[in-house]
């Protein structure tokens, strides 16, 4: 019984990549993909949303391609037209292998011109926003020890708890021992854990500061402050789409229509699309429909 279910599962799973695979293969058929944070999910709709409205196309939503590598490679495979989440951070180092670019515009055109040459892709210009990481306290604590850079808390990090995921406490060059080296300081104890326990952590005072991600909804929800990364530890995170080439020839008006979103959403705006999600549970879809309707799908004559 065993071995036939692992044969049935198998076998569905190469149809589904056949028929995905032929559809991204005509004419009239566009793939995008989403992902599987809330963030991405919005941002794969949006697209979504934005295509139906202005095409007559059949648009294939992936929804579950939860990493830039595997976005890379169903597009390199011709499955996969418009990645609708990249960051520049990740493909930089990730994807092209390239040294670390701290300066946000650099690195942008850093991955636009390597896409173009290396894999014949686009990279857009980005929505507006970066998704960085954050070292992040209370209101409370923040007024206490006066606190606006990472900097600042050199002098008292001796006596404070840090929260971090599990990833990035053991990661070599721009995990926690790096970090230690650049701002000269150590942190009383550190405490590696899921990214989702941080925030509640915090808000409760089991930890004073932690590091999380600049445009998750509970920076906003818990009136967090963000501390400015003054020595730039961290590489940017820019967020833009990224399509092949081929659907832009194949397809004319999408440069015209994708480009519509450019500088459309800033750090608070995805905190609070991002809330809307995990906080108050409505459907990434939804969200995003929103969203545009409420920009009346940034129609030229509304601008």
């Amino acid at each position: 019984m065993k071995k036939k279910l692992t044969v049935l599962i198998s076998f569905s799973a190469l149809f589904v990549v056949f028929i995905l695979s032929n559809l991204s293969n005509r004419e009239d058929t566009i793939t995008v993909s989403g992902g599987v944070t809330s963030e991405s999910q919005i941002l794969g709709n949006l697209v979504v949303e934005l295509l139906k409205h202005y095409t007559d196309k059949k648009i294939v939503f992936l929804n579950n391609l939860g990493s830039a590598n595997m976005m890379q490679a169903a597009m390199e495979r011709g499955d996969l037209d418009i990645a609708s989440p990249r960051y520049t951070g990740t493909d930089l180092v990730g994807t092209l292998h390239l040294p670390i670019e701290k300066e946000s515009d650099q690195a942008l055109a850093i991955v636009q011109k390597e896409f173009q040459e290396r894999y014949q892709f686009v990279w857009f210009p980005s929505y507006g926003f970066s998704n960085q990481f954050t070292f992040m306290v209370t209101q409370e604590t923040a007024e206490k020890y006066d606190l606006q850079k990472v900097s600042d808390l050199a002098r008292y990090a001796g006596q404070l708890n840090l929260g971090t995921d599990q990833t990035w406490y053991k990661r070599e060059g721009d995990g926690y021992q790096a970090f230690a080296e650049e701002y000269e300081m150590d942190f009383k104890r550190v405490y590696p854990m899921q990214v989702g326990l941080l925030y509640d952590a915090l808000a409760a005072g089991e930890l004073e500061v932690i590091l999380g991600y600049s445009t998750d909804g509970r920076v906003g929800s818990y009136d967090l402050v963000m501390l400015e990364d003054d020595h730039q530890f961290f590489p940017p995170y820019t967020c833009s789409l990224v399509t092949t080439e081929k659907v832009l020839k194949d397809n004319p008006e999408l440069k015209g229509i994708l480009e519509k979103l450019e500088g459309t959403i800033d750090t608070e705006m995805m905190q609070k699309m991002n809330d809307e999600s995990d906080s108050q549970l409505l459907e990434p879809a939804l969200i995003a429909r929103q969203f545009l309707e409420a920009n009346n799908y940034f129609e030229e004559e509304s601008r």
